[in-house]
């Protein structure tokens, strides 16, 4: 059990990582996974609110992920 959670954990991460990256894409044509990184070398990506939601989704999906992996490690 605690390995299919950890799988969905991980492809849910990936696949917000994966949105993330098009929506920067969309604003910034030429962005790589490693500029989402650091969008605060791109204004358009730093003060852009849609890009900013989705990163949003994906720091709280690495948090819960994070949360998830010490609960199992602890039990």
């Amino acid at each position: 059990m605690k390995r299919r959670i950890e799988s969905l954990m991980q492809e849910m991460v990936e696949q917000q990582r994966a949105k993330l990256l098009s929506s920067a894409r969309r604003i910034v044509p030429n962005a790589t996974s490693d500029d989402i990184l650091q969008p605060n070398d791109f204004p358009e990506l730093e003060n852009h609110p849609h890009f900013r939601y989705e990163e949003g989704i994906l720091d709280g999906l690495q948090a819960a992920q994070a949360a998830l992996l010490a609960a199992f490690k602890d039990s």
